[in-house]
């Protein structure tokens, strides 16, 4: 189950960290502020998606820092920057280095409220894959060191007497490991199988060929 989205907002001017986390409810998504990048990382859990609108300039590690501090240590975190001070050096690194704004103050606050639901229901997206991948993971780690065997070559097409020769098996050993492994899956058909083990891997099945 995916958390609800949260939207950080870091700024060290008051009234402009009132201004975004006041936008940020106004279009129905929860919001917590900090004044510094120091705080924001304090009180920051990665348990959930969401995004990150931030200062470039705040006192103590800047926007910038935060954000390579943040890809350090493996974040996925979309982050929109706001600044008074911008610059196009500025404006290229932070983009280079996966921000998904930019945006220069005094902005206009449709063009934000735009971008952090843009950038918020990207990351929801991101989290659903990867929970739909641990859990296609997780089903498959279920087999056993046979079954998975046999379930490669059935994914790949091959029908139950190529695999039985392959592993040097009887076709009815195959066709019982091929049932307790759809079993214990919970699927009914090789196309099953193979967008299962396509999300496994953190995609989709392309092309699903018939049933094999």
């Amino acid at each position: 189950m995916i958390a609800e989205p949260v939207v950080y907002v870091v700024d060290d001017d008051p009234a402009i960290l009132r201004l975004l986390a006041e936008l940020v409810a106004a279009i129905g998504l929860d919001v917590a502020a900090s004044a510094s990048a120091e705080e924001f990382l304090e009180a920051y859990h990665a348990c959930g998606p969401g995004c990150l609108v931030l200062d470039v300039r705040v006192p103590g590690m800047s926007g910038m820092e935060l954000q390579r501090q943040l890809a350090a240590a493996g974040s996925t975190l979309p982050i929109i920057f706001v600044t008074g001070h911008a610059d196009v050096r500025m404006a290229v690194e932070a983009m280079e280095r996966g921000a998904c704004g930019f945006l220069e103050k005094p902005f206009r606050p449709q063009e934000l409220c735009e971008k952090i639901q843009s950038a918020v229901r990207r990351d929801v997206d991101a989290w659903r894959r990867r929970e739909e991948q641990a859990g296609a993971a997780a089903r498959l780690a279920r087999l056993t060191p046979a079954e998975r065997k046999v379930a490669d070559r059935v994914a790949a097409g091959k029908t139950n007497k190529m695999i039985a020769q392959e592993l040097f098996l009887s076709t009815r050993t195959v066709e019982a490991h091929r049932a307790r492994l759809m079993h214990r899956l919970g699927i009914g058909s090789r196309t099953e199988l193979v967008g299962l083990m396509a999300a496994a891997r953190g995609g989709s099945p392309a092309n699903v060929a018939s049933e094999g």
